[in-house]
């Protein structure tokens, strides 16, 4: 019989097992089933950052860490289209969303919106979504635990306050993150990362980062702030709306397949 381990053998076994566990962070595509994302097998191309987090992320969070997507898998013959910062406020737009009825998610930068809050109440009211873009747009990964929380936590509790509702969604400026990023959502409230397979720049053309190039099913449109754009944001909007209607599809409400899923990364 094989004898059993036992005192600092039994630990070390223990340690070596535990070590065995860390892997890098991937971020996924979500699926989308009964109006909810799960996780799916597929990893995103664009690099999850730095996979070992500073000393102050080994700090211990009882709360699932969120998942970091830049697609949802779904057969649903739907694109998400969410916009970022706040900087461009089209008064046209708020027509253009209550005409079409639009799902639109609006990602926002407290430092960024600053007096325009108003702007974003009057969107929300016609139907769109107002989630976590970080108080500053300060770029999250390598920073300490206590900073990227401040960054998230700050906001979350800004549009709280604001608008009675705490987002559950957030953008990490640059699209870039952590570990320590994912820990600090989570301990935010934050249910996923939504990062972007496709954006659309300020001459309403689309650009893809990776795979098809074409609007397919699931994916997510970033309609990033331009300094000088070329086109309106409510022109621009029109445009990708032009080309979705040609592929056959429509805009859905990624709250509706994201929020809530306690999906692991």
């Amino acid at each position: 019989m094989r004898p059993r381990a036992r005192g600092p053998a039994l630990a070390a076994l223990a340690l070596l097992l535990a070590a065995g566990c860390a892997g890098p962070v991937q971020h996924r595509a979500a699926t989308a089933g009964d109006g909810a994302g799960q996780p799916a097998g597929e990893t995103a191309t664009r690099p999850a950052g730095d996979s070992t987090a500073p000393a102050a992320a080994a700090r211990p969070s009882a709360t699932a860490l969120p998942p970091a997507v830049d697609r949802v898998r779904t057969t649903d013959k739907v694109v998400f289209l969410t916009y970022d910062d706040g900087a461009e406020r089209d008064p046209r737009l708020i027509g253009l969303v209550r005409e079409r009825r639009l799902p639109v998610s609006f990602f926002l930068t407290d430092s960024v919106v600053g007096p325009g809050y108003a702007h974003f109440a009057r969107l929300r009211a016609v139907g769109a979504g107002l989630q976590n873009h970080t108080l500053d747009h300060t770029a999250l990964r390598g920073l300490p635990y206590a900073g990227q929380r401040a960054q998230i936590c700050g906001q979350q509790r800004k549009l709280t306050s604001r608008f009675g509702v705490r987002p559950r969604l957030f953008r990490p400026p640059y699209g870039t993150y952590d570990a320590t990023t994912l820990r600090a959502a989570a301990d935010c409230g934050i249910t996923a990362l939504v990062l972007w397979r496709v954006s659309l720049d300020g001459d309403g053309v689309l650009t893809y980062a990776q795979g098809a190039k074409q609007l397919m099913p699931g994916d997510i449109v970033s309609v990033p702030s331009v300094d000088l754009p070329s086109l309106t944001l409510a022109e621009r909007t029109r445009r990708l709306l032009k080309e979705a209607d040609r592929r056959g599809l429509r805009v859905a409400r990624l709250e509706d397949y994201l929020a809530g899923t306690g999906a692991e990364p």
